[in-house]
């Protein structure tokens, strides 16, 4: 099985940081289920200094249609609407093909297991 290891950036909304880290201790479980079903494995967000950092390992063979199922998927779409309005994109985002993928995804220069 081949790991991509993914890390993504977002900016906080400063007055966001109590109510998004509440949502997040209680992620939905439909929520983690889409993920886990569209091969999204060892998902953390780190937080600092008004950013987010996104770390997560895909394990399946077509991302794009995975993360396009996650992006149909009614639950997930709920769920950002929540999400999404704590955030905002980091500078140099190009909204990517996907709805509601406004991370921006980072270069990965160093890895070791």
């Amino acid at each position: 099985m081949t790991v991509q290891q993914i890390g993504q950036v977002i900016k906080l909304k400063p007055e966001a940081y109590e109510e998004y880290k509440r949502l997040h201790a209680d992620v939905w479980p439909d929520v983690l289920a889409m993920l886990h079903k569209a091969n999204i494995r060892n998902y953390s967000i780190f937080h600092w200094n008004g950013l987010l950092f996104a770390y997560m390992e895909y394990i399946g063979t077509d991302y794009e249609a995975d993360m396009a199922a996650i992006a149909e998927d009614p639950k997930t779409r709920e769920w950002w609407q929540l999400t999404d309005a704590l955030q905002q994109p980091a500078e140099g985002h190009s909204s990517g093909s996907i709805e509601g993928d406004w991370w921006k995804n980072m270069e990965i220069l160093f890895h070791t297991d």
